[in-house]
């Protein structure tokens, strides 16, 4: 994240526009400006690039999570995207790289998100492969990242969550 420089920024910010925005307005605002991340920034990136620029990006957090009453330490899987001309040619399957970065950082499990539109494409993806495990009807509580008078602090969604046992097994 470190080495990412302004124009690097920009081109990232542009990319999730374009990306997220087709999905709703709401979901491309986070990267108005020349802001590359939603929330928290990633400690790490996978950037995909063509000759048309950026083609794919998927980041990564290190950040505790409360399972029950237990903090479990994650490796939070998030901005996912490919660029709109490339999704339908597999170029989602590279993204599999960062697998072993998960292992690298020692973290028990990856840990993300999506949408429930997007779980036919991730069981192509990683629950086939046998590389994560998705589960629907978890109801998923974050902070927002940024605070509205009218809003409360809190979001709680019914989202796909999908687990990647890395350093220990689900079970």
């Amino acid at each position: 994240e470190s080495e990412l420089q302004l124009t690097d920024h920009a081109e990232l910010a542009e990319f999730f526009r374009k990306s997220y925005g087709p999905t709703g307005a709401f979901n491309a605002q986070p990267f108005e400006g020349n802001r590359s991340w939603a929330g928290a920034r990633p400690e790490l990136r996978v950037i995909g690039h063509d000759a048309r620029g950026v083609a794919a990006h998927l980041g990564l957090l290190r950040r505790f999570i409360k399972i029950g009453s237990v903090d479990l330490l994650v490796a939070e899987l998030g901005l996912y995207a490919v660029r709109p001309d490339l999704e339908g040619l597999g170029i989602s399957h590279a993204m599999r790289v960062m697998y072993p970065k998960l292992q690298e950082l020692g973290v028990p499990f990856g840990f993300g998100t999506v949408r429930p539109a997007l779980e036919k494409h991730m069981t192509r993806l990683v629950q086939r492969q046998g590389l994560a495990t998705l589960m629907s009807g978890i109801r998923v509580r974050s902070t927002r990242p940024d605070v509205y008078p009218n809003l409360s602090p809190i979001r709680i969604e019914d989202v796909i969550v999908l687990v990647f046992p890395v350093g220990r097994s689900i079970s």
